[in-house]
């Protein structure tokens, strides 16, 4: 058993197939339709009126940043993509200046995000139970006390960070809690996070060195889990099995740094983003004191409105789609939040409405890749509110231009600043 693990990130890497790798390019964008990048300060700042902008004049933009991509800005658009696994690959879905070998297909380096069918549908199918309502309801009671005891430390503070201090902290620990990691390296998940997410234009041995850090903890924690097994999803993905085999190094460790990162950032995002909204809308956060019965539609319309996920595809073929011309290995960026702001799709889509009735966004995604976590996040994100609302009643901006929010494929808040009380 413990030899199936015994390889460490570099070696594992050596057993695979080389990816292309293509030249970084930054700085300031001319054109949004013709040169965009999800990573420039004024998308990260605001990508809405960006998004609004390219949705009426060129509602399918391109860039030759990356080795070429599309941004599809229509909702029906976005979903027809996350819907045809025939003709878009999922086997990368952080855009970034590499592209792993076809070979990676079906499993990818991720399962089952990353995986293509028929892989996909098993690999998927290995979570579910972590993952059903009745699972995650048994998390409730820890996460609210959690919650509280992170408000309990700001006593005495007129202005604390919601986003560094509060947000953040949540996910961390019901993820490292749910895989069977000691508390205390919740910093390090945060720096695996923004590694993975937003460094995807550093020098190539930069970005190898930092995954190699996030894949060799892994296997540190998935090591001592062999030793030493525990109730958990660590020993639970250990333990799996696919076909009749065990489930390979590649795709347990893959699995792994799937929930760390995507369990935490995006929940991360989405309870920061939901105080920015309230933090600097005093009707809501009133009403929502007023009526706390009104906070699940309150936070489906946060989570349809500030949609944190975008996700990536990679073109199998060339091919003419929706009137562009794709390559084959052409990125296409699923913006799920400027589908969710598409006014074909939804009424009034600029506004948050918190009573908005009927709400079919796709902040989780759309088609077989929709986000295995959600009832999980979900959970997070009303409890954080609910325990937020109930201390902390009354809040605001204590200054909006020390709002900072992240670039890359998931958007959240990253410094937010409330004055209390």
């Amino acid at each position: 058993m413990t030899e199936r693990f015994a390889k460490n990130y570099a070696e594992l890497r050596d057993d695979q197939p080389l990816g292309t790798r293509n030249e970084i390019v930054t700085g300031p964008v001319e054109d949004w339709a013709t040169d965009f990048s999800h990573l420039e300060p004024e998308w990260a700042a605001d990508p809405y009126p960006i998004q609004d902008d390219l949705r009426q004049r060129c509602p399918i933009a391109h860039t030759d940043r990356f080795g070429g991509g599309w941004l599809p800005t229509r909702y029906e658009d976005v979903a027809a993509i996350a819907y045809d696994t025939e003709r878009f690959s999922s086997r990368s879905v952080i855009m970034s200046n590499f592209r792993p070998p076809r070979e990676l297909a079906p499993m990818g380096g991720t399962p089952p995000i990353s995986s293509d069918p028929p892989f996909h549908q098993h690999a998927r199918r290995l979570l579910l139970p972590a993952f059903t309502k009745t699972a995650v309801g048994r998390l409730e009671p820890a996460t609210r006390a959690f919650c509280h005891s992170l408000i309990d430390g700001f006593a005495g503070q007129d202005v604390v960070d919601a986003a560094r201090d509060y947000a953040q902290h949540i996910p961390m620990r019901v993820i490292g809690d749910m895989l069977g990691f000691p508390p205390e390296d919740g910093p390090r998940f945060r720096e695996f996070v923004e590694n993975t997410l937003e460094g995807v234009n550093l020098p190539p041995e930069e970005r190898i060195a930092r995954m190699e850090q996030l894949f060799d903890y892994l296997l540190e924690q998935i090591r001592d889990h062999v030793a030493n097994p525990r109730e958990d999803l660590t020993t639970y993905l250990i333990e799996a099995e696919f076909g009749g085999e065990k489930l390979q190094p590649s795709h347990v460790a893959g699995t792994m740094a799937l929930l760390l990162i995507a369990g935490i950032d995006t929940t991360w995002s989405a309870i920061g983003a939901s105080l920015w909204h309230l933090a600097k809308t005093p009707a809501d956060r009133e009403r929502l004191v007023a009526d706390p019965g009104l906070l699940p539609t309150a936070m489906e319309e946060f989570l349809r409105a500030y949609a944190p996920v975008t996700m990536a595809r990679l073109v199998k073929e060339d091919m003419h789609w929706a009137g562009v011309d794709m390559k084959a290995e052409d990125w296409v960026l699923l913006s799920f939040p400027a589908a969710n702001r598409d006014p074909a799709q939804f009424d009034r889509a600029d506004e948050v409405v918190i009573d908005r009735q009927v709400n079919r966004h796709a902040a989780f995604g759309l088609g077989i890749h929709r986000c295995v976590g959600s009832h999980l996040a979900r959970m997070e994100l009303r409890v954080a509110l609910e325990v937020w609302l109930e201390r902390i009643p009354a809040f605001s901006l204590d200054d909006p231009s020390a709002v900072t929010w992240a670039a890359g494929q998931v958007r959240g808040p990253r410094t937010l600043p409330l004055r209390v009380g």
